[in-house]
């Protein structure tokens, strides 16, 4: 049987990763659910569950500690590579990150990151402009409070 192939490119560090350790729950041409474990062992995180907006250019993440206590709700801003009837998946990590904490204390982080990658000319402009875009509609819906038509997802799934 075939399987589908998930891919992170960061920009810094400047890499490409095959996501082979996680389980993909369902995908579809909208969506792909997965949990996960992290790559490398840390205090503060241990696994969660992601649901990849491939028309959104977000990817959100419940994401819970080692005693399964949920430390945030991590959004990332992500570009979706991905050739028609292929399996493989390329989610290039567009460095702007939006967390939402259990409290619901909304932090933007790595626009510095983002700035650096846009300096050295890494990211074409159409690129740029669509991850700002997609930032905005994330924190639109975020302040709207209308967050959780994208945590329910995750949630149902946990449940199944």
């Amino acid at each position: 049987m075939n399987k589908i192939q998930l891919f992170r490119r960061r920009y810094i560090p400047d890499e490409i990763k095959e996501l082979k350790d996680d389980i993909v729950l369902s995908a579809d041409d909208k969506m792909i659910l997965t949990k996960w474990n992290v790559l490398k062992p840390r205090k503060d995180i241990a696994r969660g569950v992601s649901a990849y907006f491939l028309d959104k250019g977000i990817k959100v993440s419940k994401v819970y500690d080692a005693e399964d206590n949920l430390v945030y709700w991590y959004c990332d801003i992500i570009e979706t590579v991905h050739e028609e009837g292929s399996l493989k998946y390329v989610f290039n990590d567009l460095l702007i990150d939006v967390l939402v904490y259990p409290d619901g204390f909304v932090k933007v982080v790595d626009m510095d990151e983002f700035a650096d990658v846009m300096d050295e000319k890494r990211l074409d402009n159409s690129v740029i402009a669509q991850a700002l875009r997609s930032a905005d509609a994330l924190l639109q819906v975020i302040y709207s409070g209308k967050f959780v038509n994208y945590t329910k997802i995750i949630e149902d799934a946990e449940n199944i």
